[in-house]
């Protein structure tokens, strides 16, 4: 019975020979798809950077760089892995066709972030945007930190991180106050009727003169907005550079205010900045 359960030789020399066959026909792909992984994986580190290194000699924008970078990397990648698989002998039609199959289920479950992803393509091309750009989007106002595929990156006045989606991002109004290189500020104040108005602007004027953030062209300017029931007010207009603008705002309106009170001017309770910082 024992003997029975033990394979006769005949038996081994066939299993023998399978294996052997085996080993002829799958061993050599096997070893050439490692080589052409390998060699493919290098060649693609190295087509990488040197990519990376074209553009910043022509000097695009960095985040364009990075992205477009990326996108190589990952698409020499995916034929990479289809060669390697090839090589194996798995049929490639089929392998894409299954590939296309799980891509349109992917696709329509993650249609926000391929909304953000178009975004970010966008905002990419069209640069309404650069890194370091103070923006206001979205309900949010905030200096541009980094452009990423899905979300861009701000920081506000008070050091909060806020990641905008790029798809709302991109579909919505953006107001850039980088883009121009200077910014106008708006300052609104109100004065009593029975104060000198001639005085006043002179008082300011002289301010802003002497104030070196205040830039002389474009002139600012000290204009009469509206006549209120108890109060007349005013705008003061002064230019600055984008750096300065927020010191210029704090020392141009607390020298006015000291001025304004040693001259004995009266000033009502109503102070505000037009613009956003």
């Amino acid at each position: 019975m024992i003997n029975d359960l033990i394979p006769g030789p005949d038996l081994l020399s066939r299993y023998t020979d399978r294996l052997l066959v085996f080993f002829e026909d799958y061993v050599p792909r096997v070893l050439s798809a490692l080589i052409v992984l390998f060699i493919g994986l290098y060649v693609i580190r190295i087509v990488n950077r040197l990519v990376r290194r074209v553009m910043v000699k022509r000097d695009l924008d960095p985040t364009l760089s990075r992205f477009f970078a990326d996108i190589l990397l990952w698409a020499l990648r995916i034929l990479l892995f289809v060669t390697f698989i090839s090589k194996l002998g798995v049929e490639t039609s089929s392998f894409v066709a299954i590939l296309g199959a799980a891509g349109l289920a992917v696709g329509l479950s993650l249609q926000g972030s391929l909304s953000n992803f178009a975004g970010g393509m966008l905002i990419i091309m069209f640069k309404p945007f650069r890194v370091g750009d103070t923006i206001e989007a979205q309900g949010v106002t905030g200096t541009v930190l980094e452009i990423q595929i899905f979300v861009t990156k701000l920081v506000t006045g008070n050091n909060q991180t806020i990641f905008v989606p790029n798809g709302a991002l991109s579909n919505g109004t953006i107001i850039n106050f980088s883009m121009g290189g200077t910014r106008r500020a708006e300052l609104l104040f109100s004065i009593a009727y029975d104060a000198d108005l001639k005085l006043v602007k002179d008082l300011i004027y002289s301010i802003l003169e002497q104030n070196t953030r205040v830039l002389k062209d474009p002139a600012p300017a000290v204009v009469v907005t509206e006549l209120l029931d108890n109060a007349v007010r005013l705008a003061i207009r002064p230019w600055a550079k984008n750096e300065d603008y927020g010191l210029m705002v704090s020392e141009v309106l607390e020298r006015i205010k000291t001025a304004l009170h040693d001259a004995g001017i009266d000033t009502q309770p109503f102070v505000k900045e037009a613009s956003k910082k």
